[in-house]
């Protein structure tokens, strides 16, 4: 157990070898590891910063906590002043608990000292220091599972569990959450919720205080430049200024570098001038050129040529590149920061600022940013999310062809579409924020250190993402591209340029082959996207095109991790609502830009 970023899932891993089962926790859609160590269930709660009943993460972690024989709690060193506040609670509920004082270099390195027997002393509980990352004090933390205590609780706060504790059966954790007022348990045992929530937190809140005055002592003579540039990160007219230089840092690397000069090298002549000459070739001494099979391996839409040139020298170029850049700006601790920066911002769409942590991972991968919408705190906000997810926001691959066309039509292009997303983004979630009842959550995040990302980190996130990214696209764009090439030697393509016309032609002003981006978007909007990309369009044919496949129908591994998440009837609203608002919306463009 332990408040979110403080290094759990390192010490879970550690004691859980190999076999681990993760599950949907019974009733709720948050996910929790389980795994055996020696003869305990182990258990990697979610992060929280108390053991309550205000969302499902917590009521999660509660119910594990009170099933527990021994709790595990994992502290950032560098932040006693928040983390032992959920410590003091868990010593409160009369539960065994063993503390490991985590991430003690960064405790260290930020010029403070620790009186560890003294803090021993005031918890009453066996204090572990440990760096995770270089499995540092695992070994003793392991030997302190087996003695494993009761801690010190005011006894003012004991007499007045041990009288409840008679109510709930004897549970003494169970009797300090009914006075702290935890509706469900207090429903569970028929009593009524108690009135001592505020009295008992603001009292624990003192008692950490106390403590920490007794044990730390702050060595530092100066702010350190990590802790200037936190500061900076989240002021309203410094931050803004960092957030241009990483967002125009974000554009050279992903955008000019990669998306211009490296796909440029190995779309351009790894892919069309040597990878699809020599497999046409190949193919060609086995199939009889023009023949179906021709046409569905090495055609215009090949599973061997099409399909190979544009994951392997198109996309994952640019995916390794995206994430790379997020990874970066993760591991630095500036993601968090950029939560809080742009919290105000975010209540007016009715979310707060943590839904930027899912918006920015759908500029990753939209499916994944859909499951991480758990983390937000009311049902609203997981809906509005979702659905600004998957009508507004282009995942990595979609972009990085969105970047490349972008680039080729010129600045005025890329300047009108970022202002027509951005504008369908903000009135889509203004919209939603009118219709659904309630109001945004309060924002409640951890700031870890500003720090220079670690090589290793970066490289595991990078190559993890990029891995699941490339194994969940490569089914989906060969089936993409099979259908594709079944259509046109069948006719049907024809037939469904045809039908499209009207809107393509007409409403859209595009070529009647743009008809076949939207047959493949319906697959995966990337791979929409990517079929827009050898087409011959004028700038503003760009803009329009490109408006229409970002706020085209999600993908179908989008629109399945959403019927998981947020039932059908949301899901299939926001399917039915992509294909009218991607048409209406370009075609108003469209009516606008083009003559």
């Amino acid at each position: 157990v332990g408040n979110p970023n403080v290094g759990k899932s390192v010490f879970f891993n550690h004691l859980s070898g190999l076999y681990v089962d993760v599950s949907n926790f019974p009733g709720t859609t948050v996910e929790v590891s389980r795994a055996s160590y020696g003869r305990y269930d182990v258990y990697d709660t979610p992060g929280i910063y108390g053991v309550s009943s205000f969302n499902d993460e917590e009521r999660v972690a509660r119910d594990v906590v009170l099933q527990a024989d021994v709790v595990l709690n994992i502290v950032n060193a560098v932040h006693l002043e928040r983390d032992l506040f959920l410590t003091q609670q868990l010593i409160d509920m009369g539960k065994p608990v063993v503390v490991c004082l985590n991430m003690m270099d960064e405790m260290r390195a930020a010029g403070m000292e620790l009186d560890l027997e003294r803090l021993e002393a005031e918890l009453g509980v066996e204090i572990v220091p440990t760096v995770a990352v270089r499995g540092v004090g695992f070994a003793e933390m392991e030997a302190a599972l087996g003695r494993a205590r009761t801690g010190r609780r005011s006894a003012k706060l004991g007499r007045q569990i041990r009288d409840l504790a008679a109510k709930t059966g004897g549970n003494e954790a169970e009797a300090l959450l009914v006075l702290e007022g935890d509706p469900i348990i207090s429903q569970r045992h028929g009593l009524s919720t108690g009135g001592e929530r505020e009295v008992l937190y603001i009292g624990r809140r003192h008692r950490v205080n106390e403590i920490l005055e007794e044990v730390v002592r702050d060595t530092r003579t100066q702010v350190s430049l990590s802790a200037k540039l936190g500061r900076w990160a989240v002021h309203p007219i410094y931050g803004m200024g960092m957030l241009l230089v990483a967002m125009t840092l974000l554009y050279f690397i992903v955008g000019d570098l990669v998306a211009q000069r490296l796909v440029g090298l190995t779309e351009g002549v790894l892919g069309n001038e040597l990878w699809e000459p020599f497999i046409r070739g190949l193919v060609g001494r086995f199939v009889p050129d023009g023949s179906m099979l021709s046409t569905i391996l090495v055609g215009e839409f090949g599973l061997l040529t099409m399909t190979v040139t544009y994951l392997l020298f198109l996309l994952l170029p640019l995916v390794v590149g995206f994430y790379l850049t997020l990874s970066i700006l993760e591991d630095s601790g500036y993601l968090p920061r950029l939560a809080t920066l742009v919290d105000r911002s975010l209540t007016k769409i009715g979310l707060n600022g943590r839904a930027v942590i899912p918006l920015i991972l759908g500029l990753g991968c939209v499916t994944a940013a859909t499951v991480t919408t758990r983390l937000l705190g009311t049902h609203r906000e997981k809906t509005i999310a979702t659905a600004i997810l998957q009508f507004a926001i282009p995942c990595s691959a979609q972009l990085a062809v969105i970047a490349a066309l972008l680039a080729t039509a010129g600045p005025l292009a890329t300047a009108l579409y970022a202002v027509i997303i951005f504008a369908c983004l903000a009135l889509l979630g203004t919209a939603l924020d009118r219709l659904i009842p309630g109001e945004s959550s309060a924002l409640l995040i951890d700031l870890p250190p500003m720090r220079l990302p670690r090589a290793r980190n970066v490289g595991r996130k990078t190559w993890m993402k990029t891995v699941a990214f490339m194994q969940e696209a490569t089914p989906w764009f060969a089936l993409g591209a099979l259908v594709c090439g079944i259509l046109q030697v069948t006719g049907g393509l024809d037939l469904w340029q045809r039908a499209l016309q009207p809107l393509t032609v007409g409403w859209l002003k595009l070529p009647p082959e743009a008809a076949t981006a939207f047959v493949m978007g319906l697959v995966r909007r990337d791979f929409g996207a990517a079929g827009l990309y050898s087409m011959q369009l004028t700038p503003m044919q760009v803009v329009v095109a490109l408006t229409t496949i970002t706020l085209f129908v999600p993908c179908i591994a989008s629109i399945m991790v959403t019927l998981k998440e947020r039932g059908t009837k949301q899901a299939l609203v926001i399917w039915f609502g992509t294909w009218i608002l991607a048409f209406a919306i370009g075609g108003l463009v469209a009516l606008a830009l083009i003559r």
